[in-house]
């Protein structure tokens, strides 16, 4: 047992000191957003409100996205959440692809957080293997975007 044991301290040794961290890039840029209010659902469906998302990013991200947004606001003032997720379409730093944002964001009587991460292993062509975050600025009306990420291979 103490033979297997010091086998597979040696292989996970290894195994971690042979991987290479990725580095991490990051592009910065603005976009625009047009936010498409949709027809309220059954009211089964809760008391949410339903937003179809169409953006164009500028910069080092130069893509389009569509997405879904579903939001709900609380009777306390400047409460509310709202989840979403979005496919981006185009390139980013010059390599052409599709990927996925997950969002998820919140607001607690007028104090925001707010999460964008891109959906795992939802990316494609030279984007395939993409991780990261990003974060979304609003400034005098306008919209940016600081987009920390990844690239590597896909795992099999």
């Amino acid at each position: 047992m103490k033979y297997v044991l010091s086998l597979l301290f040696l292989i996970l040794a290894s195994t971690t000191m042979n991987a290479q961290p990725k580095p991490t890039m990051t592009a910065r840029g603005m976009f625009d957003v047009k936010v498409i209010p949709q027809p309220q659902d059954d009211a089964a469906g809760g008391p949410f409100g339903r937003l179809f998302l169409d953006k164009k990013f500028h910069g080092p991200l130069d893509a389009t996205s569509k997405g879904q947004m579903l939001a709900a606001r609380t009777a306390v003032e400047g409460s509310a959440g709202y989840v979403a997720m979005e496919i981006v379409s185009g390139t980013l730093d010059g390599r052409k692809g599709t990927f996925m944002f997950q969002h998820g964001g919140s607001m607690s009587r007028g104090a925001t957080t707010l999460s964008v991460t891109i959906v795992p292993d939802s990316g494609t062509e030279e984007l395939i293997g993409i991780a990261g975050r990003m974060t979304i600025i609003i400034a005098d009306g306008k919209h940016s975007y600081e987009l920390e990420y990844t690239l590597g291979t896909p795992k099999s």
